[in-house]
């Protein structure tokens, strides 16, 4: 199976730009006590003008089942052509559990109040702190080749993770 890892470019205070690869997922997470507030367009549309929480997260099928499952993010099977949205303890809206988006989609995040809210985003094991902006899309340019160990399938799990008591 080939999958295409999520391209994070973030933006910091200080007018830096950095890139990273996903796998798993991207995360936006507040750095301090103070929730952040982050706005999110989807391919250029807003679609919330402002989610407070501790973070939120863009997750691939392959990393649906790790830090997103934690989160309350529903499991997306591979090669479902979908990623997860998933909110980290969002306080506003109360009751916005995330989104199921095709994986063509660039998702835009703009921090709002990043001086007295700061956010880090990290692409896997990369950090990026006191971002400002960030977008993340899959990277269909980068092809990964996911090996099986027959005794492991890894949609079997994914399927058996959904039906667990």
């Amino acid at each position: 199976m080939t999958l295409h890892p999520l391209r994070m470019e973030a933006w910091t205070r200080d007018g830096k730009r950095s890139t990273a690869l996903a796998i798993n997922e991207a995360s936006l997470l507040r750095q301090q006590r103070q929730a952040a507030k982050i706005r999110i367009a989807i391919d250029g549309i807003l679609r919330l003008d402002e989610l407070v929480c501790d973070g939120i997260m863009v997750a691939t099928p392959a990393g649906s089942t790790a830090y997103n499952l934690s989160a309350h993010g529903p499991i997306v099977p591979l090669g479902a052509g979908l990623l997860a949205l998933t909110p980290i303890s969002a306080f506003r809206p109360r009751r916005w559990r995330g989104a199921l988006l095709p994986h063509t989609a660039k998702v835009g995040f703009e921090i709002l109040e990043a001086d007295k809210r700061p956010v880090s985003a990290t692409a896997d094991a990369v950090e990026m702190r006191d971002v400002v902006r960030v977008e993340v899309c899959e990277d269909r340019a980068v092809s990964l080749h996911l090996l099986f160990d027959p005794e492991h399938n890894l949609e079997e799990r994914i399927l058996k993770e959904q039906f667990a008591p």
